[in-house]
Formats: structure tokens, C-alpha cells, sequence
């Protein structure tokens, strides 16, 4: 059992050699292999969805835990088959970006494809199983709605991301998926509202793949992997991310003007401070090599870097605001 080792792939991606990987426990090969660190983006749009639930006074913990852990597992099971299919495909190949920034569990000889497919497999089992006992509580729409799941994870991969849907994906996944959905699970009502609400935080993930996709941009359109960025071209796409981080702001501010929001959600605005080295950086191409003093265990990953960095901390903001709105909410303040 290595704790350090837990803690370190839930923060980042871990690089580690053949021989350091074989010493690894299972949970912690698990972490790695799935890019556990990411998963903090399908965490918060799960908070959310309990924050609101909790806010209409209809917060019901076992559902919610239930939905969580389901989601995370989703997510894993996706991060999973991208990777197996990938190489299937043999994108990976000739150190492709995927197998640049960290482990890519079999083009790195870590896992055979049957031991990842087993991972798969438990963990997609786990996530159904999860699906399952919500769709017995709430009914057709919670089957609709993992039914929707199991696509984008399946097929998100190929061909969605191949022929320019897989942002999309993202946004409807992260924000009416997710957040939408998981607020339906929890309380057994639909808002619409409460969907528009969740694109506030969705486009934040939407704008992390952006800029992976933008990062490889020059690989992917070698490859004839289509994805938004090689479609719209290199230079429209940097701008395309930047007009979605100013409209999680725009939205926010939107929906305090209406009066969804109190105007303590206006705390989100604090993400803006990141928004000075994100736009340093978007405002020009990729640099063709490491720049002087950016960190080496970060390099390939450019603008997907300081996106995430950026989502991480508008994330934060956006759930504090939440929880104390939700709480004046809750307790007639408002």
C-alpha cells in the first residue's frame, strides 16, 4: 500500500518507469492509469448538483453519494477506454502528446490490453451498478439519462472526437448531464433552470479540453483526428477558449442580475485573477520547444495547463458562492 503514492496521482499525472510501476499496489496503479487527477472536475459538477438540490430544500445524501461515486467511476471507465482505443487505433504511436505528459498505461508496456480491459470492465461495472439503483428510484428519465452516460463514455473516443463533437460532448456531459441529471437523481425533479445554471461551471471543463486539443493541435490534423480546433483552425480556436471563460463569467453574472443567484455567487469572479497568465499565453501559438523556466514536469501540456489551472480555481470560487448562496437560500436568508 502506498498512500504517497494515492495522494500524488489524485493532485497530478504521475510519470513513473516500468520498474517503479511493477512495485505499485493496485489502487494505486488503478489512480494512475484512469488520470485520477482529473476527476476533481467530475467531482464538482457532482457537488454542484447536491448544492442545488440541498438549496431547494430537497437534498437527499443517498442518491447524491450514490450519483457521485457512479460519475467519478464513469469518468474513470472513459479515461480507460480512451486510452485502449487510442492505441487500438495506434494514435499513440512515435510519442504522441497522450504518451508525452504521462503514462499511457500500453504504449508504455505497464499493462497488457487485457489487464486494462479489466480495469475497464470493474470499473464500468461499478459505475452501471451505481446507474442501476438510481434508475430503480427515479425511473425512465434516470434511465434516459445513464443511457446517455454509457454513450458518451463508450464512444467519445471514436468517432465523436474524430469528427469535431467531443467539446460538445464535454459541455453537455459536465453541465445538463451531470449537473442537470444529478440534480434530477438527487430530488426527482427536473430544472431547466438549474441546467442553464450548470453551464456556468460546464464550459470550465469544455475549455480544459479546448486547450489539449489546441496543444496537439498540429499531431491530431496529422492523424485525420478532427477535433473542434482542427476544424475551426489553430488561431480561432485559442480565441473560441477565451470567449468561453468570459461567458462562465458573463453567465454568473447573469444569473444574479435575474435573481437565481444571490450576489454572493459573484465571489466566482475571484477566478478572474487567473485569468492574466491565461491570456499571456493564448494570445500566441504553442512555442515549439520548452519554454525557458516553465515547469518540465508539466511540458507537452501548454494551454490545457493553465486551463485546468484556471478551472481549478474559478471551480473553487464557484463552489464556495454556491454553498454560502445555497445556505441563505436554505435558511430564508433570501
Amino acid at each position: 500500500m502506498n498512500v504517497s503514492m494515492w495522494g500524488k496521482a489524485l493532485r497530478v499525472i504521475p510519470r513513473v518507469s516500468k520498474e517503479e510501476w511493477s512495485s505499485l499496489d493496485v489502487v494505486s496503479k488503478w489512480l494512475i492509469a484512469t488520470r485520477s487527477a482529473v476527476l476533481i472536475m467530475t467531482f464538482i459538477s457532482a457537488a454542484i448538483a447536491g448544492i442545488f438540490a440541498f438549496r431547494d430544500g430537497n437534498f437527499h445524501f443517498g442518491p447524491w453519494l450514490l450519483m457521485t461515486f457512479g460519475l467519478l467511476m464513469a469518468h474513470a471507465t472513459n479515461n480507460l477506454m480512451n486510452d485502449y482505443i487510442d492505441y487500438r487505433r495506434g494514435v499513440d504511436k512515435n510519442n504522441y502528446f497522450r504518451a508525452q505528459y504521462g503514462p499511457q498505461p500500453l504504449e508504455h508496456g505497464l499493462m497488457s490490453q487485457r489487464e486494462l480491459l479489466t480495469y475497464a470492465a470493474v470499473t464500468g461495472l461499478i459505475a452501471l451498478a451505481a446507474g442501476a439503483v438510481l434508475v430503480y428510484l427515479r425511473g425512465p428519465l434516470a434511465l434516459l439519462l445513464l443511457a446517455l452516460g454509457a454513450v458518451f463514455v463508450l464512444f467519445y473516443t471514436w468517432p465523436l472526437k474524430y469528427i469535431g463533437l467531443g467539446e460538445l460532448t464535454v459541455l453537455v456531459v459536465w453541465g445538463p448531464l451531470m449537473i442537470g441529471g444529478g440534480y434530477y437523481v438527487v430530488t426527482g425533479q427536473w430544472s431547466w433552470t438549474v441546467v442553464l445554471a450548470s453551464l456556468s461551471y460546464a464550459l470550465g471543463p469544455t475549455t480544459v479540453i479546448f486547450g489539449k486539443h489546441i496543444d496537439k493541435y498540429v499531431e491530431d490534423k496529422a492523424k485525420g483526428i478532427h477535433t473542434l480546433p482542427v476544424i475551426i483552425g489553430e488561431h480561432a480556436a485559442r480565441y473560441a477558449a477565451l470567449g468561453m471563460m468570459a461567458l462562465q463569467y458573463l453567465l454568473v453574472i447573469y444569473l444574479v442580475i435575474t435573481g437565481f443567484f444571490t450576489p454572493v455567487m459573484l465571489l466566482a469572479l475571484i477566478g478572474l485573477t487567473a485569468m492574466p497568465a491565461v491570456w499571456a499565453m493564448y494570445r500566441q501559438p504553442k512555442p515549439a520547444t520548452e519554454p525557458a523556466g516553465y515547469p518540465p514536469e508539466t511540458w507537452p501540456l501548454y494551454f490545457v495547463a493553465v486551463a485546468f489551472g484556471h478551472n481549478r480555481r474559478y471551480g473553487l470560487w464557484f463552489l464556495l458562492g454556491l454553498l454560502i448562496d445555497a445556505a441563505l437560500h436554505a435558511f430564508h436568508v433570501v
